[in-house]
């Protein structure tokens, strides 16, 4: 009998190793045919509700146009993040070489992370990686066609930022231009 009830539990969790695997998988050969996507976003931060578009381009593109009152836009260039808030003809500079948030917007990276991530199956797939820096990174990718649709991650002052997404577009025209860095913050 107690082999029987060995051989039950060793073939459930063979099973569900094999799934979760197989999971990842579907996820990562899905990234592998996209170069770019368009989406709409709810960012939650410290409270604070925040929405809009952006343009992902792998690797390490980000150009987001945010809707509230200050005509906030955010660009990311590699490792060069600027916020520029239009309406008040401000631009800030931050160091962008320590983010976690890097893991997402690399396609290599993003897939180092799926494959060393566990893997929690609910509504959505649930992939939850600790990085070298001890920082929890959940991605969020949509069970029917494993696309992304979230995540949520803590910055360096231990604040925890939830990222909600809706993809629109993928592999669009991209003008290159959209990413440039403005000419302020380029040392000369």
């Amino acid at each position: 009998m107690s082999i029987r009830i060995f051989l039950i539990f060793f073939l459930f969790i063979n099973y569900s190793l094999n799934s979760a695997a197989d999971e990842k998988q579907l996820i990562i050969n899905q990234l592998l045919e996209i170069n770019n996507f368009t989406f709409s976003f709810e960012q939650i931060s410290q409270g604070k509700i925040e929405t809009g578009t952006c343009l992902l381009v792998f690797d390490n593109k980000l150009k987001c146009y945010y809707i509230d009152d200050k005509q906030k836009e955010i660009i990311i260039n590699n490792k060069t993040l600027v916020v520029e808030q239009k309406r008040y003809n401000k631009i800030f500079f931050y160091p962008f070489s320590k983010s976690p948030f890097l893991k997402i917007l690399s396609k290599n990276s993003l897939i180092s992370l799926i494959r060393e991530s566990n893997l929690e199956l609910n509504d959505n797939i649930d992939l939850i990686y600790i990085d070298e820096n001890k920082k929890k990174i959940t991605v969020f990718f949509e069970k029917k066609n494993y696309d992304l649709i979230g995540w949520k991650i803590e910055d360096e002052f231990q604040n925890e930022m939830y990222f909600s997404l809706d993809i629109q577009n993928k592999n669009t025209e991209i003008d290159n231009d959209l990413f440039k860095i403005p000419s302020k913050l380029i040392k000369k």
